[in-house]
């Protein structure tokens, strides 16, 4: 063999291990943001299993206020479908859009909720009420630290995916899409930033 063909064998070989590991790369990172996503279905879960509860709770103060509490019920299904949906394939972003709209409306009726709350003194007060508010708000903080993980590796998929040259490999492996990254807004109901009046 002569030196020629070595060249080009060693050129082949490592050209094979570099589409090898950008294969690997790809791999991991998608991995990485489906876990992330893993976590936050489990804090939405949580979330969704502490709203009825609440529901419930303000049914035995806020009598004239069915539709509201009707809104957040079916809100909360709303989600809790997207959710699953989602949690089947996190890198479908039509699933991941779905959610993002679910979420969104479950906030608007969350707030609207809470606006509702204001005008019951009583409702406000009840210690079960409370206790429940704050294991929402608490939920909500990490609902809100596990999406800024899952939107930290998607975008560490997507950049990876889209540099130079695995650009040219990502298709050709099944990574031809980006992940869509979770922009739901968190409840306001739950994150209101308390306010100190003198």
């Amino acid at each position: 063999m002569d030196l020629i063909s070595i060249a080009w064998l060693a050129a082949v070989v490592i050209l094979l291990l570099y589409i090898v590991s950008v294969y690997n790369q790809l791999v991991t990172l998608k991995n990485r943001y489906k876990n992330a996503f893993a976590q936050i279905e489990v804090q939405l879960k949580r979330r969704y299993d502490l709203i009825p509860n609440l529901v419930d709770i303000a049914k035995h103060y806020v009598k004239h206020e069915r539709e509201t509490l009707e809104t957040v019920t079916d809100a909360r299904n709303l989600a809790l479908a997207g959710l699953k949906a989602a949690s089947l394939n996190p890198s479908n972003p039509d699933a991941i859009s779905e959610l993002n709209n679910a979420e969104n409306t479950l906030a608007g009726a969350l707030s609207r909720l809470g606006m509702v709350m204001e005008a019951y003194p009583d409702l406000k007060a009840n210690q079960n009420m409370m206790q429940l508010t704050e294991e929402l708000s608490s939920t909500e903080n990490k609902v809100s630290f596990a999406r800024q993980a899952f939107n930290d590796a998607v975008m560490a998929y997507n950049i990876y995916r889209q540099s130079f040259p695995s650009v040219f490999l990502s298709g050709l492996f099944g990574h031809g899409a980006n992940g869509k990254l979770l922009e739901f807004t968190d409840s306001a109901t739950f994150q209101a930033t308390p306010r100190v009046e003198f």
